[in-house]
């Protein structure tokens, strides 16, 4: 497997102001050619972890990018600028990061029609705001639309509305606790018809982000016409990851639904139903 870091900051820029930093881990597997075997393309996921927007979390990141890798996948983990950075920064860096991935597909093996965005908790309403505001006047600078755009987005256990029940310290981080922004933010607000194809996923009993901004958000989508699959699981803590012993010692994975930890095959799967799947260069997928 091929590993690199990226200095998202280098030069600096506007998506890093005095004190930002962002570093993108890539991990892209090798895809051996066989003898009259075409060379292969791959779909990509930039991955961002969760953390309150005060921290991204090492849980929601390379374990993550293993599971993608082990797939087939190229997967691109950011680490953003979080607290006392708020709104645009993390998007500006969810940018940046899109058009460097996009501009080294040819070299990772990435059909650039592919790449998917996902996040974690507080990652998964940037995520949110990536998918739809990739055209929105504070990433002007950052790249085109269509450079930023993902081609789908995974929000897993997101941070998704700003108000009623509601992980506050993500929205008050974000906002830099503007009430106008926050509201701004809110992702069943910012929903829109041309968006790309939503996996969400959820637990019930999550008693940190509570999953009632994820029904609301599916709503949003649904009303919106936007093509989207809701898992909703009954039960497992926030905070999951993989749910498994790449991020939990053996004797203290956490109890969850049993068909929990196989939430990112269930992800894939939809992603492949989509048009995000390996297939032969010049071939369609």
């Amino acid at each position: 497997m091929k590993t690199k870091r990226i200095d998202i900051c280098a030069g600096r820029g506007p998506a890093c102001p005095g004190g930002a930093a962002a570093e993108l881990a890539s991990f892209v597997p090798e895809m051996k050619e066989l003898h009259g075997v075409r060379r292969r393309l791959r779909p990509a996921v930039l991955i961002l972890p969760g953390g309150a927007y005060e921290y991204c979390s090492e849980r929601e990141a390379e374990p993550v990018a293993l599971r993608f890798a082990a797939r087939g996948w190229a997967a691109y983990v950011l680490t953003y600028s979080c607290a006392p950075h708020a709104f645009p920064v993390a998007l500006q860096q969810a940018a940046a990061a899109m058009k460097y991935i996009r501009a080294h597909t040819g070299e990772d093996g990435v059909d650039p029609h592919m790449v998917a965005a996902m996040g974690f908790s507080a990652g998964g309403h940037l995520c949110g705001t990536l998918g739809t505001m990739y055209d929105a006047p504070e990433v002007r600078d950052i790249g085109a639309p269509e450079e930023i755009r993902p081609d789908a987005l995974g929000l897993c256990y997101p941070v998704t509305v700003s108000g009623g029940k509601t992980h506050e310290a993500s929205i008050r981080n974000v906002s830099g606790g503007d009430p106008a922004l926050a509201e701004r933010l809110s992702l069943d607000r910012l929903v829109r018809p041309d968006m790309m194809p939503v996996f969400l996923w959820h637990t019930r009993d999550d008693g940190a982000v509570p999953v009632r901004g994820t029904i609301l958000t599916a709503a949003a989508l649904e009303d919106a016409g936007v093509s989207f699959a809701l898992h909703i699981y009954a039960h497992g803590q926030h905070g999951l990851s993989t749910a498994d012993e790449l991020v939990y010692p053996s004797f203290a994975v956490p109890e969850t639904s049993g068909d929990v930890p196989e939430w990112d095959g269930a992800m894939m799967r939809f992603f492949a139903e989509k048009g995000l799947r390996i297939h032969d260069e010049g071939v369609e997928a």
